[in-house]
């Protein structure tokens, strides 16, 4: 691979945006911090497990997502937990949807999917729509779309039902596609 200080400096450089990944799965900043201390430590362990076969950021990343779901099987073992959403998708629904279940208005152009996703503002916005869903419903999403785990593990891992999760992840979709259409891709639309 490269010698312990370029290793060293490029975990250094990529630990800010580890943490806050780590944050904004977990919320909670010790757990985060503790999570990306344990990746950095597995890897500077074994720098030769590192084959190539990615760039070394999906690696350091990869190793990140299970010290994660680790620590949320941890949690999951120590403190019950609750999923407490509220009414206000009732609202969104309205907002978004007539009564015959047509929308509103069409959801706003979004570019070439491609590009728009390298952008480092979209994910700045994506972040902080995150932050603004009710806690255990944008753990649910990060699970799922983020970590990549299965639904049956997901339900398994918080003690929810299969339709309950679907519930959870429809929310989480509605708000953080009207927080993205308002924050981002409303602002991108030629003209405006």
């Amino acid at each position: 691979m490269t010698s312990p200080t370029d290793l060293h400096r490029q975990l250094e450089i990529m630990q800010p945006l580890l943490l806050r990944f780590a944050l904004l799965q977990l919320r909670n900043k010790t757990a985060a911090e503790d999570a990306v201390q344990e990746t950095l430590l597995a890897i500077l362990e074994k720098p030769d497990s590192f084959a190539g076969q990615s760039s070394f950021r999906t690696y350091v990343t990869g190793i990140l997502k299970y010290k994660i779901i680790d620590h949320l099987r941890a949690q999951k073992r120590e403190t019950p937990l609750t999923v407490n959403d509220g009414d206000s998708e009732t609202e969104l629904i309205d907002h978004l949807f007539t009564a015959d279940g047509h929308t509103i208005s069409p959801p706003a152009t979004w570019g070439e999917p491609e590009s728009v996703l390298q952008q480092k503002d979209f994910f700045r916005i994506l972040q902080l729509c995150l932050e603004n869903l009710p806690e255990k419903t944008a753990q649910v999403f990060m699970m799922r779309e983020w970590l990549e785990l299965d639904a049956e593990d997901i339900c398994k891992e918080l003690g929810v039902s299969a339709s309950n999760l679907w519930v959870i992840l429809y929310r989480a979709r509605l708000r953080l596609r009207e927080c993205l259409d308002i924050h981002w891709f409303v602002h991108r639309q030629p003209g405006k």
